[in-house]
């Protein structure tokens, strides 16, 4: 099947020749080769097959892990296919945490123990396969620990149930109002000797499902275990506590870090024919957590990433600017791919014109965001919201701020960094949980991402930022 229209095509075939012609104004031929990048991306696309096979085939890719690799190997190879100028492995140095056996929390009530559902966070310690147990203190804020003080939690299970603000209509700053109990909340009650930290599940969503994610501890500090509870779990809990002061809880976790590993990203380059020292960049992060597939994080960028340089050399677009497609390895617990992956660009002394991040998820996108370094980011924010036009026929906007963490070590480049927008709403409701699956990823919403981040790489690489 060929997914571009014939009269399409044949006006296409004028575009690089005479540019501004009369067959057709220069608007109206960045709109007709949008349009074509639209018909390959959802008629001839290979995103949601690959996507199927990362997600089910190889599965959850915790850092360091078996899966992890087999992903690193299997995308190189899917790369090289696509017949790129050149791709290659890029060495970095992971943590590698374990998830041995999952996480067991019994709260100790009058008439009986009640297992709450559980997992333990990314990078947290275990309770060396023993049963812990202390009274539980429920905390809003990490304010609330200093005023407490050792007194009060010493040997204590603190309980942070500060929930995700639902008014926020970008569920991404609620998560933003809310994560720092997670990543901070057992290294903060550590400091007061707080035995263990259980923390309310990082969604909007009221269900069963525990969330996963990082908690990062202090270089020298007290470690103690952490671990997440749904979010009815954490409202039943609450409202048990406050009937009876003197609650204890039951832990039980085996988990832990091992030796850092060797890992890669994966990247992939179409070497530009005019200013080949302008990098424009797509990508995602391979990594994932273990409980799931990892299909909309962060499966969907990853494979949002790969179309795109599929798309273009199917429909035989000739950049102008060197176009580079990363797998970014470790975003989820540490950054070592992101940060390797500029540390080596820096010495190479190269310029990422654009970096595009994919890593909202596989839903329909809304448009972009994007940030720089503040000597440059008026002009460019200025030339990236005038290619609005050619995107708003396919609902897309483009707005200030936005970015993403993997490419965010490339700001001291002085480039653009752009971070792609899908309608946010549903994407906490699965992030970091078991059902991070396949299941609950739309095709068409899938390749409506794709085509976005396509129809933002040809822009910029034909008109460029200044």
């Amino acid at each position: 099947m060929n997914s571009i229209h014939p009269y399409f095509k044949f006006l296409l075939l004028f575009i690089p020749i005479f540019g501004t012609s009369s067959l057709v104004s220069q608007d109206d031929a960045h709109a007709l080769y949008i349009r074509s990048i639209y018909d390959h991306a959802l008629t001839e696309s290979n995103c949601y097959q690959r996507l199927f096979h990362l997600s089910e085939s190889i599965g959850g890719r915790l850092t360091g892990s078996e899966n992890a690799q087999n992903a690193v190997d299997w995308t190189f190879q899917e790369l090289k296919n696509l017949g790129v100028d050149s791709v290659w492995k890029q060495e970095c140095m992971v943590p590698h945490w374990q998830r041995r056996k999952e996480a067991t929390v019994f709260v100790n009530l009058p008439s009986g123990a009640k297992e709450l559902q559980a997992t333990s966070l990314g990078n947290s310690i275990g309770t060396e396969g023993m049963d812990w147990s202390g009274e539980i203190i429920e905390v809003l804020h990490l304010d609330s620990l200093e005023g407490l003080g050792e007194s009060t939690l010493k040997d204590k299970i603190v309980f942070f149930n500060r929930p995700m603000d639902p008014t926020k209509i970008h569920t991404g700053h609620a998560y933003g109002g809310a994560v720092d109990q997670r990543s901070r909340g057992p290294a903060m009650a550590a400091r007061f000797g707080a035995k263990a930290v259980l923390v309310r599940s990082m969604t909007t969503l009221l269900d069963d499902v525990p969330h996963t994610g990082v908690t990062v501890y202090d270089e020298d500090g007290r470690k103690i275990p952490g671990i997440a509870i749904s979010t009815l779990d954490a409202e039943f809990l609450s409202k048990s506590l406050k009937a009876n002061a003197k609650l204890t809880a039951t832990i039980n976790a085996d988990c832990g870090m091992a030796e850092d590993k060797l890992s890669h990203n994966v990247v992939a380059e179409i070497r530009g024919s005019e200013y080949p020292d302008e990098i424009i960049l797509v990508g995602g992060h391979l990594d994932s957590w273990d409980l799931a597939g990892g299909a909309h994080d962060d499966g969907a960028g990853c494979m949002h990433s790969i179309q795109v340089f599929e798309t273009l050399l199917a429909i035989g677009y000739k950049p102008k600017r060197t176009l580079r497609c990363v797998m970014f390895m470790n975003e989820e617990n540490g950054l070592a791919g992101g940060k390797k992956y500029a540390e080596l660009s820096n010495q190479a002394n190269e310029f990422h014109l654009a970096a595009i991040e994919s890593d909202l998820g596989g839903f329909t996108p809304r448009g972009f965001g994007c940030s720089a370094r503040e000597d440059v980011y008026k002009p460019y924010l200025a030339k990236f919201q005038a290619f609005e036009k050619f995107l708003t026929p396919y609902d897309l906007h483009l707005k200030a701020g936005g970015g993403g963490a993997d490419i965010g070590p490339l700001k001291s480049q002085g480039g653009l960094l752009i971070g792609l927008r899908p309608d946010p709403q549903r994407y906490f409701d699965l992030h970091h949980t078991k059902n991070d699956n396949i299941d609950q990823v739309n095709k068409r919403e899938l390749e409506l991402g794709a085509a976005a981040m396509t129809s933002l790489v040809y822009l910029i690489d034909q008109m460029g930022l200044k």
